[in-house]
């Protein structure tokens, strides 16, 4: 896939946020990053088995419902529909004409839900790929190689 100058490029997963903007040509892309946002949260197994919303109180072997959510999950869900409201934002401000998003499938998948017909215009491009601790360049050649 090409990456017209000007294009906006949206690296992300469920915690992370790199915005770029292609400052080169479709031929030889030049990525530089405008804007990046990293949320705090922690994977699952760094999580206390007493942490605040789990209860292990209950009598018997039977435990209580809070069990089951993953704090983990919601957190990169909400990070996901985040990132969809400010693409949103951006693309009403008329911040970028073209857009290629790069998520790991999940966290593209919850992006998807939420994004504005706006941001659905101008979306050129999805790479379902966790690309977010990458160096620049090897992130060019992929979206070059899809």
């Amino acid at each position: 896939m090409q990456i017209e100058h000007d294009t906006m490029v949206l690296v992300a997963d469920g915690r992370k946020m790199l915005f770029f903007r292609n400052k080169g040509d479709a031929a030889y892309p030049n990525l530089e990053a405008e804007t990046v946002k990293e949320q705090d949260n922690p994977a699952d197994r760094e999580q206390a088995t007493d942490a605040p919303g789990r209860s292990h109180n209950s009598v018997g072997s039977h435990r209580s419902a809070m069990d089951e959510v993953n704090f983990h999950d919601l957190e990169e869900a909400r990070f996901a529909a985040d990132a969809a409201d400010m693409l949103k934002r951006r693309a009403l401000a008329q911040e970028f004409e073209k857009l290629i998003i790069v998520a790991p499938p999940t966290a593209l998948g919850e992006m998807r839900k939420h994004l504005h017909k706006e941001v659905q215009n101008r979306l050129i491009g999805e790479i379902a790929k966790d690309l977010t601790n990458h160096p620049v360049p090897e992130i060019e050649k992929v979206i070059a190689a899809s």
